[in-house]
């Protein structure tokens, strides 16, 4: 049975879980997707699969873990208060891994709402790069079929999901970031987009690349603030002290 549980799916997932293989701290990963769960090392246990706040809390009866860490994507509002509404249920201790935030560059927005009527008040062709997850939220752009470019991650389900909802399959970039700004400033061209959308993702989601190339290719960036954290979070080199320290003490 391992000691800790770690929600990941993003870059900080993968190098937490890296690490606790590296100093024999007994770890089990939960990824939402296969594919995700593709990328993490051997040497830890894997779960697949979004859990609801239910099926989390029913997960920690059953292994009784000695911490659980939140290492899921800045944006994922709905995973991270599952995660801590079971831990305070079971009465397990939860450590959210937060990834630090940049300023914002262009034009900003703070939610999806917001974003799309921004969209619907101005033309041009648009390139996405929020991700698989506001998709949905993108059909209430006006011609969205022949306006919105996706950049998304290689998977046959997000992409079926995408042409059900409506997007041209012709429209979608399917590769794994991040990417640098010459990447970007191809897709822009290739896209020929004149509006990139994005979220403030920080250094590991390629951020600042995303905002030299629009820079570079004279296009507008709109960036759609991230949720506000509820509760005081630790970067990834405070949580790795903290196993360490843990490790240290026995606790793990």
């Amino acid at each position: 049975m391992s000691d800790i549980l770690i929600f990941g799916g993003t870059t900080e997932g993968r190098e937490l879980a890296a690490f606790c293989a590296a100093n024999g701290i007994s770890a089990d990963v939960s990824a939402a997707t296969e594919y995700g769960a593709q990328l993490l090392p051997e040497q830890v246990g894997i779960l697949t699969g979004k859990r609801s706040a239910e099926q989390i809390a029913a997960l920690l009866r059953t292994h009784r873990y000695a911490l659980v860490i939140d290492a899921t994507h800045p944006y994922a509002r709905e995973a991270s208060e599952n995660i801590r509404t079971a831990c305070q249920q079971e009465q397990i201790p939860c450590r959210r891994l937060l990834r630090k935030a940049l300023p914002v560059t262009g034009e900003r927005v703070s939610s999806a709402a917001a974003l799309t009527a921004l969209l619907n008040q101005c033309s041009g062709v648009i390139l996405s790069t929020l991700g698989s997850k506001s998709a949905a939220a993108l059909t209430a752009v006006r011609d969205f079929r022949t306006r919105i470019w996706l950049r998304l991650l290689p998977s046959d389900t997000v992409t079926a999901e995408c042409e059900r909802l409506g997007f041209d399959p012709d429209k979608l970039i399917l590769a794994q970031g991040p990417f640098d700004t010459a990447q970007n400033i191809a897709h822009i061209t290739q896209t020929g987009a004149q509006i990139l959308l994005t979220k403030e993702s920080g250094t590991i989601g390629g951020y600042p690349e995303k905002a030299e190339a629009a820079k570079r290719c004279g296009i507008r960036m709109i960036t759609l603030c991230r949720p506000p954290e509820p509760l005081a979070g630790y970067d990834e080199t405070e949580i790795m002290q903290q196993l360490l320290k843990m490790k240290e003490k026995n606790l793990l």
